[in-house]
């Protein structure tokens, strides 16, 4: 099952890549200024995810479409 955190921006040069669905920061969602990554993995939460709020695949679906993550009108 995939799993999804969002994590401060600030924190990725801790992420070990080799633990993430995305193979590096530049495949990962961001929000919108840019503070916030979207970080997804299968099986166990990486520790350096460790205490972040995981949310399910229609979770995050939910947060996603938030104006933090969405703009309101199209590009």
């Amino acid at each position: 099952m995939r799993t999804y955190v969002i994590a401060d921006t600030s924190e990725v040069s801790g992420f070990d890549f080799a633990q993430l669905v995305d193979i590096d920061e530049s495949y990962s969602r961001k929000s919108l200024d840019g503070s916030k990554i979207l970080a997804r993995y299968e099986g166990d939460q990486p520790s350096f995810l460790s205490g972040k709020q995981e949310y399910t695949h229609s979770e995050i679906l939910d947060v996603l479409a938030t104006e933090e993550w969405t703009p309101d009108e199209p590009i």
